[in-house]
């Protein structure tokens, strides 16, 4: 269970990076139309007015989703198939399959509006309520059904979930730098109406506030003697932060090339992944079978 659920950490880490290829390399539109790739195709065919390069980038993107579509689904079996079944891990087993489909339409009408910056951002802001679910399911199949017991002070705790906020609001920002700035997805894209400069300084204020808020978790871990997977969590975190923001700066003194913004958009993905590891390292659930239900064998045994 634990072993798909990371599997599907991965894949939909991968398929948000990738749609971030299809971006900057200005494939958004390879494939002009959804859900077949052209008017009467659903594979790529020539097209007079769509380069052949993007429209095997974007079609390539298109297909990846049947990837995390059948990890999702394996999830979704290794959940029902676990004895003793654990409803809890099936509620969260069926968010995969659930959201990639929901993900895939919203593909559609991010085509279908030319790429809005709206929909292209939400379509970003979807994936990592995915990779959330995903390591949800991760985290939990490594513990119990019992109530949610601390294994530090409640204070710590507040801060994790303050911090976790703090990364959510940075990556909606980065949204919205991502929809003003260059790399649309094609050239007829529209973009946000806003400053990039004052949107691109708004952006680095709240990463700020990240990083201090993780300095001020690793204090607090380190004098509150919390368990070494705890700090160890929130050490990586940081890690990942500076070297986000490395590349945040670099790419922006550089005029924002794409392969920098590819590898900005990664980071980005890795600081999620690496927040949800904290917030989820600062408490542990109990076994509590009462609220399991015994397997065929078992009731057996208890007849």
């Amino acid at each position: 269970m634990r072993g798909w659920a990371l599997a599907s950490v991965v894949v939909n880490a991968g398929i948000t990076v990738t749609g971030a290829g299809v971006r900057v390399t200005a494939s958004g539109l390879g494939c002009p139309t959804w859900p077949r790739c052209t008017p009467d195709s659903f594979i790529p065919v020539a097209h007079p007015e769509v380069s052949p390069l993007n429209m095997a980038v974007e079609f390539g993107n298109r297909l990846l989703t049947f990837l995390v579509l059948a990890v999702g689904i394996a999830c979704w079996l290794a959940a029902v198939r676990t004895r003793p079944r654990r409803a809890s891990l099936v509620r969260l087993a069926w968010l995969q399959p659930i959201g990639i489909i929901a993900q895939a339409l919203w593909g559609g009408l991010v085509v279908n509006t030319m790429l809005n910056p709206f929909t292209v951002g939400m379509h970003y802001l979807i994936s990592s309520g995915l990779i959330a679910a995903c390591w949800m399911l991760y985290a939990r199949a490594g513990e119990g059904d019992g109530p949610a017991r601390l294994i530090t002070h409640r204070d710590v705790r507040r801060l994790g979930h303050a911090l976790l906020a703090a990364v959510f609001a940075l990556l909606v920002i980065g949204v919205g730098v991502s929809g003003t700035g260059p790399h649309s997805g094609d050239e007829m894209a529209s973009r946000f109406d806003l400053d990039i400069e004052a949107v691109a300084r708004l952006h680095a204020d709240i990463a700020y506030v990240v990083v201090g808020l993780t300095f001020a978790l690793l204090f607090a871990l380190h004098v509150t003697r919390a368990p070494g997977a705890a700090r160890r969590a929130a050490l990586a975190l940081l890690g990942v932060e500076l070297l986000q923001g490395a590349i945040g700066y670099t790419q922006w003194f550089l005029a924002v090339p794409a392969a920098l913004v590819l590898l900005h958009v990664l980071g980005s993905t890795l600081v999620w992944i690496a927040a949800l590891r904290v917030t989820t390292s600062l408490r542990s659930r109990d076994p509590e079978p009462s609220s399991v239900s015994p397997s065929p064998t078992e009731a057996a045994a208890v007849v």
